[in-house]
């Protein structure tokens, strides 16, 4: 009788492990890798020379673009374009945190359709990207701590002629909890039906959540510091009456989170994402001197990859 509750026992619990797998495995088929990618040492530095159609922006800072960002903070020279910042040695941004400080500087670039000369937009300026994707190489120093440092990357949308009243954002960022990982984190600026509710920048209050997930891959843990790690994102705007807004992430071409049907705008239809954010602010305080480095940031209207093909 034993030997036989054991037996019971033993398959449901397999039962559950295996229904668990077959769930994580369909979650992925419906969010596909573009290709099964390890960041090369010796990967193309100089892609931006040889700038894809759909790319909207491409900094591969070996030649200085910083001048083309509508906000550039140096953080008194810690956030710099240097030689040997980026990947195989070459040109990248190095991001200096001392002891206590929250921050370390950002680059904010515009795009598309804006409403105030002050989001100088790289481009024409006149389209309105309602479907964006952004990738930017991340490496942290070999003896950095913390977790991922909290603030690294969003895309959003300006919508007001004055003030920096928000539509969206698609954030992309590490947590309180799950320090090693990074997570999207999607919010809204409007009400339901596309109203806007937000009056200045980071309005809070005024924001609708509309739910993080975080990835799976403990990318900021120790074991992972002095190596080069492709983050991309995509956020997609919602059509006017249906809730079909997307946020995904991947890193080193895998999958990593997804939040669907969203309803991210409701009917706004004006603007469309046209900010992509780098950005290094560490809530509470970075818990030694430390830096990371940025190389190889495109912002485009089709999938990036990792790979210079």
């Amino acid at each position: 009788m034993i030997v036989f509750l054991f037996s019971i026992l033993y398959s449901a619990l397999v039962g559950s492990f295996s229904s668990a797998r077959l769930a994580d495995a369909s979650a992925r088929a419906r969010f596909p890798a573009r290709t099964e990618y390890a960041v090369s040492p010796t990967a193309d530095s100089t892609e931006c020379a040889k700038p894809k159609s759909a790319w909207i922006w491409c900094d591969d800072f070996e030649i200085d673009r910083l001048d083309r960002y509508f906000e550039y903070s140096r953080a008194d020279g810690r956030f710099a374009r240097v030689q040997g910042g980026g990947v195989a040695g070459s040109f990248g941004m190095r991001a200096q945190f001392r002891k206590g400080e929250t921050g370390a500087g950002y680059l904010h670039v515009a795009f598309g359709k804006t409403p105030q000369r002050y989001f100088r937009p790289v481009d024409a300026g006149t389209s309105t990207y309602r479907d964006i994707y952004w990738r930017v190489f991340v490496r942290y120093d070999s003896g950095w701590v913390g977790g991922g440092g909290f603030k690294l990357s969003r895309a959003t949308s300006f919508v007001a002629s004055s003030g920096w009243a928000q539509a969206m954002i698609a954030h992309v960022w590490s947590g309180k909890t799950r320090i090693n990982h990074l997570a999207i984190d999607p919010a809204s600026g409007t009400d339901s039906a596309g109203v806007v509710r937000t009056k200045t920048y980071n309005d809070f209050a005024r924001f609708r959540w509309l739910g993080s997930r975080s990835g799976v891959t403990p990318v900021f843990h120790p074991s992972h510091n002095g190596r080069w790690h492709c983050i991309e994102a995509r956020a997609r705007l919602n059509d006017r009456g249906a809730a079909n807004g997307l946020v995904e992430l991947w890193i080193d071409d895998q999958p990593e989170a997804q939040r669907r049907n969203l309803n991210f705008v409701g009917g706004m239809t004006e603007y469309g994402i046209n900010a992509v954010f780098l950005e290094n602010y560490w809530n509470g305080g970075a818990p030694r001197q430390q830096a990371r480095y940025f190389d190889r940031f495109i912002v485009s209207t089709q999938r990036i990859g990792c790979d210079d093909k």
